[in-house]
């Protein structure tokens, strides 16, 4: 006879042992899953050829140690050597300048301003994201 009073029990083993399925399935082929979308980039002009401009790195790390286009020099002789480095360059030439982040602000600055004084004006500070 019928007991309305009994509550049912619910087995949800298989529709758990089936999600755990699919998930390892999904697991394995999403990497695998490559999107590709065709896009109509825009036509540049063939008439003119971009000039590659040589430019200029500066890289200053925590030993005060600045190499200048793969040079190492110590940062108390940087203005003195930039000096003689830059007697021959272009003043319009860029300047990338890449400091790490644990330098103090008057390292950086001092390297700035020396790389002003000399005139070279498109001087860019390079950041990581």
């Amino acid at each position: 006879m019928l007991d309305f009073e009994q509550k049912p029990d619910l087995n949800i083993t298989p529709l758990v042992d089936v999600m755990l399925v699919l998930l390892a399935i999904m697991m394995v082929t999403a990497p695998v899953i490559e999107y590709e979308e065709s896009i109509n980039l825009p036509q540049g002009s063939k008439s003119t050829k971009l000039a590659i401009t040589k430019k200029i790195d500066i890289v200053m790390v925590k030993d005060d140690e600045v190499t200048l286009n793969r040079e190492k020099i110590a940062l108390k002789n940087f203005p003195d050597s930039f000096v003689l480095f830059a007697k021959d360059k272009k003043r319009d030439t860029p300047i990338h300048i890449r400091a790490d982040k644990n330098l103090k602000y008057d390292s950086v600055m001092q390297v700035l301003k020396t790389v002003k004084q000399i005139g070279f004006l498109k001087v860019s500070l390079i950041t990581d994201e």
